[in-house]
Protein backbone atom coordinates (compact mmCIF):
# COMPACT_ATOMS: atom_id res chain seq x y z
CA UNK A 1 0.00 0.00 0.00
CA UNK A 2 1.15 3.46 -0.49
CA UNK A 3 1.51 5.09 2.97
CA UNK A 4 -2.04 6.90 3.94
CA UNK A 5 -3.74 5.90 0.51
CA UNK A 6 -7.40 4.79 1.52
CA UNK A 7 -6.75 5.26 5.38
CA UNK A 8 -8.75 7.73 7.69
CA UNK A 9 -6.87 8.50 10.54
CA UNK A 10 -8.86 10.07 13.72
CA UNK A 11 -6.81 11.99 16.12
CA UNK A 12 -8.93 11.90 19.89
CA UNK A 13 -8.18 15.42 21.41
CA UNK A 14 -10.09 15.69 24.43
CA UNK A 15 -8.59 14.80 27.63
CA UNK A 16 -8.04 17.69 30.13
CA UNK A 17 -4.43 16.44 31.49
CA UNK A 18 -5.43 16.52 35.07
CA UNK A 19 -1.58 14.91 35.96
CA UNK A 20 0.49 18.07 34.27
CA UNK A 21 -1.86 20.17 36.94
CA UNK A 22 -1.63 23.29 37.31
CA UNK A 23 -0.14 24.10 33.78
CA UNK A 24 -2.90 21.68 32.45
CA UNK A 25 -6.74 22.07 33.06
CA UNK A 26 -10.17 21.67 31.16
CA UNK A 27 -9.53 25.48 29.85
CA UNK A 28 -5.82 24.93 28.48
CA UNK A 29 -5.10 21.19 28.09
CA UNK A 30 -1.95 19.66 28.03
CA UNK A 31 -2.10 18.61 23.98
CA UNK A 32 -1.85 22.65 23.34
CA UNK A 33 1.32 23.56 25.90
CA UNK A 34 4.03 24.58 23.69
CA UNK A 35 6.63 23.44 26.13
CA UNK A 36 8.10 21.45 22.51
CA UNK A 37 10.75 22.45 20.40
CA UNK A 38 10.27 21.24 16.33
CA UNK A 39 13.63 21.10 14.56
CA UNK A 40 13.91 24.54 13.39
CA UNK A 41 14.37 25.12 17.22
CA UNK A 42 10.43 26.63 17.45
CA UNK A 43 8.31 26.43 20.52
CA UNK A 44 5.35 23.85 18.95
CA UNK A 45 2.50 21.71 21.15
CA UNK A 46 2.27 17.85 21.32
CA UNK A 47 -0.48 18.60 18.61
CA UNK A 48 1.43 20.57 16.60
CA UNK A 49 3.80 17.87 16.60
CA UNK A 50 1.83 15.37 15.67
CA UNK A 51 -0.22 16.64 13.25
CA UNK A 52 3.01 17.94 11.21
CA UNK A 53 4.51 14.42 11.55
CA UNK A 54 1.16 12.85 10.39
CA UNK A 55 1.12 15.05 7.18
CA UNK A 56 4.33 13.87 6.34
CA UNK A 57 4.51 10.63 6.88
CA UNK A 58 1.31 9.80 5.82
CA UNK A 59 0.29 12.61 3.29
CA UNK A 60 -2.30 10.70 1.50
CA UNK A 61 -4.40 9.75 4.67
CA UNK A 62 -8.18 11.73 5.46
CA UNK A 63 -7.51 13.18 9.03
CA UNK A 64 -10.69 14.05 11.56
CA UNK A 65 -10.02 15.37 14.63
CA UNK A 66 -12.12 14.44 17.55
CA UNK A 67 -12.10 16.65 20.14
CA UNK A 68 -14.69 18.76 22.58
CA UNK A 69 -16.02 22.21 22.45
CA UNK A 70 -13.65 23.76 24.32
CA UNK A 71 -11.01 22.80 22.58
CA UNK A 72 -12.29 23.07 18.74
CA UNK A 73 -11.08 26.90 18.44
CA UNK A 74 -7.64 26.18 20.06
CA UNK A 75 -7.21 23.34 17.63
CA UNK A 76 -8.24 25.69 14.39
CA UNK A 77 -5.65 28.31 15.73
CA UNK A 78 -2.40 25.92 15.97
CA UNK A 79 -3.22 23.63 13.38
CA UNK A 80 -5.53 25.54 10.62
CA UNK A 81 -7.66 23.85 8.28
CA UNK A 82 -7.50 20.53 6.24
CA UNK A 83 -9.46 18.37 8.48
CA UNK A 84 -12.36 17.28 9.61
CA UNK A 85 -13.76 17.66 12.64
CA UNK A 86 -15.72 16.01 15.04
CA UNK A 87 -17.03 17.98 18.44
CA UNK A 88 -18.64 15.86 21.19
CA UNK A 89 -22.05 17.11 22.47
CA UNK A 90 -20.34 15.98 25.74
CA UNK A 91 -17.41 14.34 27.30
CA UNK A 92 -18.31 10.32 27.66
CA UNK A 93 -14.97 8.68 27.21
CA UNK A 94 -13.27 7.18 24.36
CA UNK A 95 -15.76 4.47 22.82
CA UNK A 96 -18.40 7.13 21.91
CA UNK A 97 -16.23 9.48 20.92
CA UNK A 98 -15.07 6.95 18.58
CA UNK A 99 -17.86 5.81 17.44
CA UNK A 100 -19.56 9.30 16.46
CA UNK A 101 -16.56 9.75 14.76
CA UNK A 102 -16.87 6.95 12.52
CA UNK A 103 -20.69 8.05 12.32
CA UNK A 104 -19.26 11.04 11.00
CA UNK A 105 -16.76 9.68 8.72
CA UNK A 106 -19.89 7.67 6.97
CA UNK A 107 -22.64 10.10 7.01
CA UNK A 108 -20.74 13.23 6.41
CA UNK A 109 -17.58 12.51 5.24
CA UNK A 110 -18.97 10.05 3.11
CA UNK A 111 -16.26 7.35 3.57
CA UNK A 112 -17.01 3.50 2.47
CA UNK A 113 -18.10 0.85 5.25
CA UNK A 114 -14.82 -1.05 3.74
CA UNK A 115 -12.38 2.00 4.32
CA UNK A 116 -9.85 1.68 7.30
CA UNK A 117 -10.03 4.00 10.04
CA UNK A 118 -6.73 4.28 12.45
CA UNK A 119 -7.63 6.07 15.61
CA UNK A 120 -4.68 7.36 17.56
CA UNK A 121 -4.27 10.03 20.62
CA UNK A 122 -3.34 13.67 19.55
CA UNK A 123 -0.65 13.97 22.28
CA UNK A 124 1.23 10.61 20.82
CA UNK A 125 5.18 11.46 21.05
CA UNK A 126 6.92 9.24 18.59
CA UNK A 127 9.34 9.02 15.66
CA UNK A 128 8.68 8.94 12.16
CA UNK A 129 8.39 5.19 11.99
CA UNK A 130 5.73 4.53 13.98
CA UNK A 131 4.07 6.23 11.14
CA UNK A 132 4.75 3.53 8.25
CA UNK A 133 3.27 1.11 11.79
CA UNK A 134 0.03 2.87 11.44
CA UNK A 135 -0.31 2.27 7.73
CA UNK A 136 0.42 -1.55 8.39
CA UNK A 137 -2.55 -1.50 10.47
CA UNK A 138 -4.39 0.30 7.50
CA UNK A 139 -3.46 -2.84 5.56
CA UNK A 140 -4.59 -5.15 8.37
CA UNK A 141 -7.64 -4.14 8.26
CA UNK A 142 -8.57 -4.12 5.29
CA UNK A 143 -7.08 -7.67 4.82
CA UNK A 144 -9.56 -8.72 7.61
CA UNK A 145 -6.72 -9.92 10.12
CA UNK A 146 -9.33 -9.23 12.62
CA UNK A 147 -12.32 -6.96 13.62
CA UNK A 148 -9.88 -4.87 15.76
CA UNK A 149 -5.90 -4.04 15.02
CA UNK A 150 -4.07 -2.84 17.89
CA UNK A 151 -0.43 -1.23 17.57
CA UNK A 152 1.14 -2.83 20.09
CA UNK A 153 5.03 -0.83 21.32
CA UNK A 154 7.73 -3.68 21.94
CA UNK A 155 8.61 -2.35 25.45
CA UNK A 156 12.24 -1.36 27.06
CA UNK A 157 11.27 -2.12 30.44
CA UNK A 158 8.66 -3.65 32.69
CA UNK A 159 6.87 -0.61 33.31
CA UNK A 160 3.31 -0.96 35.59
CA UNK A 161 2.49 2.62 34.19
CA UNK A 162 0.71 1.29 30.79
CA UNK A 163 -1.55 -1.97 29.40
CA UNK A 164 0.01 -4.73 28.14
CA UNK A 165 -1.18 -7.15 25.38
CA UNK A 166 -0.39 -10.31 25.19
CA UNK A 167 -0.42 -11.93 21.78
CA UNK A 168 -0.75 -15.57 20.84
CA UNK A 169 2.67 -15.71 19.29
CA UNK A 170 5.95 -14.34 20.35
CA UNK A 171 6.74 -13.37 16.55
CA UNK A 172 5.26 -12.02 13.07
CA UNK A 173 3.06 -9.25 12.39
CA UNK A 174 0.13 -8.90 12.61
CA UNK A 175 -0.39 -11.57 15.25
CA UNK A 176 -3.48 -12.32 17.29
CA UNK A 177 -4.23 -11.27 20.53
CA UNK A 178 -4.55 -13.83 23.27
CA UNK A 179 -5.63 -11.73 26.38
CA UNK A 180 -4.78 -8.03 27.98
CA UNK A 181 -3.40 -6.77 31.19
CA UNK A 182 -3.79 -3.53 32.54
CA UNK A 183 -1.09 -1.92 34.16
CA UNK A 184 0.68 -5.15 36.03
CA UNK A 185 3.43 -5.17 38.94
CA UNK A 186 6.55 -5.01 37.84
CA UNK A 187 7.42 -8.79 38.38
CA UNK A 188 4.36 -9.57 36.28
CA UNK A 189 5.17 -7.20 33.90
CA UNK A 190 8.42 -8.47 33.24
CA UNK A 191 7.03 -12.48 32.72
CA UNK A 192 4.34 -11.09 30.20
CA UNK A 193 7.32 -9.11 28.62
CA UNK A 194 8.91 -12.83 27.99
CA UNK A 195 6.20 -14.23 26.23
CA UNK A 196 6.06 -11.18 24.00
CA UNK A 197 3.72 -8.64 25.30
CA UNK A 198 3.55 -5.24 24.21
CA UNK A 199 2.52 -1.81 25.57
CA UNK A 200 -1.05 -0.70 25.11
CA UNK A 201 -0.54 2.10 23.28
CA UNK A 202 -4.30 2.89 22.38
CA UNK A 203 -4.28 2.95 18.49
CA UNK A 204 -7.11 0.94 17.10
CA UNK A 205 -7.73 -0.01 13.57
CA UNK A 206 -11.16 -1.13 12.09
CA UNK A 207 -13.32 -0.74 9.34
CA UNK A 208 -15.57 2.27 9.42
CA UNK A 209 -18.60 -0.38 8.54
CA UNK A 210 -17.59 -2.59 11.72
CA UNK A 211 -17.69 0.73 14.30
CA UNK A 212 -21.23 1.43 12.55
CA UNK A 213 -21.98 -2.44 13.41
CA UNK A 214 -20.98 -1.64 17.14
CA UNK A 215 -22.71 1.52 16.99
CA UNK A 216 -26.29 0.11 16.19
CA UNK A 217 -26.07 -2.57 19.51
CA UNK A 218 -26.77 0.94 21.49
CA UNK A 219 -29.48 2.04 19.15
CA UNK A 220 -30.77 2.80 15.87
CA UNK A 221 -29.99 6.42 14.54
CA UNK A 222 -31.54 8.22 11.76
CA UNK A 223 -28.49 10.33 10.77
CA UNK A 224 -25.96 11.93 12.83
CA UNK A 225 -27.63 14.75 13.86
CA UNK A 226 -29.56 12.25 15.91
CA UNK A 227 -27.01 10.49 17.41
CA UNK A 228 -25.63 13.92 18.46
CA UNK A 229 -28.97 14.71 19.80
CA UNK A 230 -28.73 11.04 21.64
CA UNK A 231 -25.50 11.18 22.70
CA UNK A 232 -26.07 10.62 26.07
CA UNK A 233 -27.42 7.01 25.56
CA UNK A 234 -23.71 5.77 24.71
CA UNK A 235 -22.16 3.93 27.51
CA UNK A 236 -19.34 6.20 29.16
CA UNK A 237 -16.65 3.62 29.11
CA UNK A 238 -12.96 3.41 27.28
CA UNK A 239 -12.74 2.04 24.02
CA UNK A 240 -10.89 -0.80 25.21
CA UNK A 241 -13.09 -2.19 27.87
CA UNK A 242 -16.45 -1.57 25.95
CA UNK A 243 -15.40 -2.96 22.61
CA UNK A 244 -11.49 -4.12 22.10
CA UNK A 245 -12.17 -6.31 24.74
CA UNK A 246 -15.36 -7.53 23.43
CA UNK A 247 -14.16 -7.78 19.99
CA UNK A 248 -14.73 -11.52 18.71
CA UNK A 249 -11.04 -10.90 17.00
CA UNK A 250 -8.26 -9.14 17.91
CA UNK A 251 -4.52 -8.55 16.42
CA UNK A 252 -1.71 -6.68 16.75
CA UNK A 253 0.81 -5.02 14.71
CA UNK A 254 4.30 -4.82 17.09
CA UNK A 255 6.35 -1.11 16.43
CA UNK A 256 9.58 -1.01 17.66
CA UNK A 257 10.59 2.36 17.75
CA UNK A 258 10.36 5.29 20.30
CA UNK A 259 7.25 6.01 22.14
CA UNK A 260 6.55 8.06 25.33
CA UNK A 261 3.42 8.80 26.82
CA UNK A 262 3.92 12.39 28.15
CA UNK A 263 0.96 13.01 30.45
CA UNK A 264 2.85 13.13 33.33
CA UNK A 265 5.37 15.76 34.30
CA UNK A 266 8.27 13.04 34.83
CA UNK A 267 8.17 11.99 30.74
CA UNK A 268 7.28 15.80 30.08
CA UNK A 269 10.68 17.48 31.71
CA UNK A 270 12.28 14.68 29.41
CA UNK A 271 11.16 16.29 26.17
CA UNK A 272 10.57 20.16 27.50
CA UNK A 273 12.99 22.27 25.49
CA UNK A 274 13.67 24.37 28.87
CA UNK A 275 14.92 23.67 32.50
CA UNK A 276 13.27 27.09 33.55
CA UNK A 277 10.55 29.15 32.29
CA UNK A 278 9.63 32.91 33.87
CA UNK A 279 11.75 34.83 36.54
CA UNK A 280 13.70 31.45 37.82
CA UNK A 281 16.75 31.57 40.11
CA UNK A 282 17.90 27.71 39.93
CA UNK A 283 21.34 27.44 42.21
CA UNK A 284 24.27 25.21 41.33
CA UNK A 285 23.14 22.65 44.33
CA UNK A 286 19.92 21.39 42.12
CA UNK A 287 20.01 18.59 39.69
CA UNK A 288 17.41 17.46 37.79
CA UNK A 289 15.21 20.23 38.46
CA UNK A 290 12.32 22.04 36.07
CA UNK A 291 11.02 24.89 37.21
CA UNK A 292 7.66 27.18 34.91
CA UNK A 293 6.70 30.07 36.42
CA UNK A 294 3.84 32.27 34.96
CA UNK A 295 2.94 34.13 37.96
CA UNK A 296 5.67 37.04 37.37
CA UNK A 297 6.98 36.94 40.72
CA UNK A 298 10.38 35.55 41.50
CA UNK A 299 11.03 31.64 42.20
CA UNK A 300 14.15 31.09 43.98
CA UNK A 301 14.96 27.13 43.85
CA UNK A 302 17.83 25.64 45.68
CA UNK A 303 19.32 22.12 47.02
CA UNK A 304 16.16 19.71 45.61
CA UNK A 305 16.79 16.93 42.94
CA UNK A 306 14.19 15.26 40.55
CA UNK A 307 12.10 17.39 41.23
CA UNK A 308 9.52 19.93 39.13
CA UNK A 309 7.66 23.05 40.28
CA UNK A 310 4.97 25.06 38.87
CA UNK A 311 3.29 28.07 39.37
CA UNK A 312 0.28 29.34 37.36
CA UNK A 313 -3.05 30.73 38.53
CA UNK A 314 -4.49 27.98 38.96
CA UNK A 315 -2.16 26.34 41.65
CA UNK A 316 1.22 25.97 42.66
CA UNK A 317 2.82 22.04 42.56
CA UNK A 318 6.08 21.24 44.05
CA UNK A 319 6.21 17.56 43.37
CA UNK A 320 9.11 14.68 43.24
CA UNK A 321 9.08 13.77 39.60
CA UNK A 322 8.89 10.08 40.15
CA UNK A 323 5.50 10.98 42.58
CA UNK A 324 4.03 12.80 39.45
CA UNK A 325 2.08 9.83 38.21
CA UNK A 326 0.08 10.07 41.26
CA UNK A 327 -1.15 13.41 41.86
CA UNK A 328 -4.57 13.29 40.38
CA UNK A 329 -6.68 12.55 43.45
CA UNK A 330 -4.70 15.23 44.87
CA UNK A 331 -5.22 17.61 42.52
CA UNK A 332 -8.95 16.20 43.07
CA UNK A 333 -8.80 17.12 46.78
CA UNK A 334 -6.89 21.06 45.95
CA UNK A 335 -9.80 21.87 43.57
CA UNK A 336 -12.14 21.49 46.37
CA UNK A 337 -10.20 23.59 48.56
CA UNK A 338 -10.37 26.54 45.71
Amino acid sequence: MKKGRGTHVVLLSGGSGSRLWPLSNDVRSKQFLKVLRDDSGNHVSMVQRTYAQLRRNLPGADVTVATCASQASMLAEQIGGGFGLVVEPERRDTAPAILLAAAHLAWEQGADQDDAMVVMPIDSFVEDAYYDRLADVADAVRARAAEIVLLGVEPTYPSEKYGYIVPSAPSGSPRQVESFREKPDAETAASLIARGALWNCCVFGMTVGHALEVLAGYGEFSGFRDLRERYAELPRNSFDYEVVERASSVAVVPYGGAWKDLGTWNTLCEEMADDVAGPVVVDASCRNVHVIDELGVPIVISGIEDAVVVATEDGILVCAKERSAGIKPLVARAEELA
